[in-house]
């Protein structure tokens, strides 16, 4: 018997985003997928075609996005602009990663805030039949941005930290889990979901020209402490977080330096969007990392929300992931 509250989604999905499509639809029944022709034209500007565009008039539309480099974006806002013209009941947006969010600063005259840029393109999506477009963004990384966005557009956003709890609750050690944050911003962004594991919070300050990562509050010894941000860059601010929870560093009298005492017993990581330029995953994997080296994660989790990166790590220690594609389809039915 069908669920009278349960609406059919037709949902459209770019080139990068068909695996987690396909993994969102296997989660119900009411989402169907749909297809576009992703072509170009010699000078490669794109030539694209919405195909079965008379039949999802009067239907719920959505499509999946994937911004993951500035060469697909184009191609991507033009079909989210034509999908809603189509006559659709409701569009919805679901943007996975929003790609600009740690580009949102102007701290000095010629700064472009490029976050602001992206969300008010896609504040101007034309309004479907049944309104303005709901907007779908997990763990956006700073939280001003979602005041960016005009009143086109009704943004709505998630987090993936219901993923990353439900795998620490599979652990043998749960009990003996820490949780640590790199900086005040983590902290701020998700210390409220996580309030029932004991927290490690951490800073960095300034030494000359570096910034260090120091242990601000809390206490990672002997514990398993996994390190939660929203994304991953280079790495270096993990790694730094890593060595300051596994080898506590003391100052006394302003003197210099020393190392105190051992901290966590292994520390793992948990970013929502794992996008690794240029490769800098490789920098975490247990077959580049000597045996027994304090660099090496126990565990690193990241979601599919940057989909080359889940491409590329693939069977690749100490990485997993965590898919939102269950959350992706009860998200289509709010």
């Amino acid at each position: 018997m069908e669920n009278p509250n349960k609406k059919q989604i037709l949902l459209f999905y770019c080139v990068e985003s068909e695996h987690l499509a396909r993994k969102a639809a296997a989660q119900s029944d009411y989402i169907q997928l749909q297809s576009i022709n992703w072509r170009s034209f010699d000078d490669g500007f794109p030539n694209l075609f919405i195909n079965n565009a008379h039949h999802i008039r009067g239907q719920h539309v959505a499509f999946l996005a994937s911004f993951s480099s500035p060469a697909v974006i184009f191609e991507q806002i033009s079909v989210i602009y034509a999908l809603p013209r189509l006559f659709v009941a409701s569009f919805k947006l679901v943007l996975p990663f929003f790609p600009t969010g740690s580009s949102e600063r102007m701290e000095e005259e010629g700064d472009v805030a490029t976050a602001f840029t992206l969300a008010r393109i896609l504040s101007y999506i034309p309004i479907s039949r049944g309104g303005p477009t709901s907007l779908v963004i997990y763990d956006i990384h700073a939280l001003q941005e979602r005041f960016y966005f005009g009143d086109h557009v009704l943004p709505f956003f998630e987090t993936g930290i219901p993923l990353l709890k439900q795998r620490l609750h599979q652990l043998p050690d749960v009990d003996n889990i820490s949780v640590a944050f790199p900086d005040d911003g983590a902290w701020k962004r998700f210390y409220k979901q996580l309030q029932h594991f004991p927290m490690v919070v951490c800073t960095k300050v300034r030494e000359g020209d570096k910034r260090i990562v120091r242990l601000k509050e809390g206490n990672p010894e002997g514990r398993h402490v996994v390190i939660v941000d929203d994304l991953v860059q280079s790495g270096g601010t993990l790694i730094e977080c890593q060595m300051t929870l596994l080898f506590i560093v003391i100052t006394a009298n302003f003197s210099q330096k020393v190392l105190a005492a051992h901290g966590a017993t292994k520390v793992s990581a948990y970013v929502t969007h794992g996008v690794f330029p240029k490769h800098s995953w490789e920098r975490f994997t247990h077959e580049n990392s000597k045996e027994g080296s304090e660099k090496t994660f126990t565990y690193f989790w990241i979601t599919d929300s940057c989909p080359q990166t889940v491409k590329a790590i693939a069977d690749k220690a100490p990485f997993e992931v965590l898919s939102l594609a269950e959350s992706i389809a009860d998200a289509l039915q709010i």
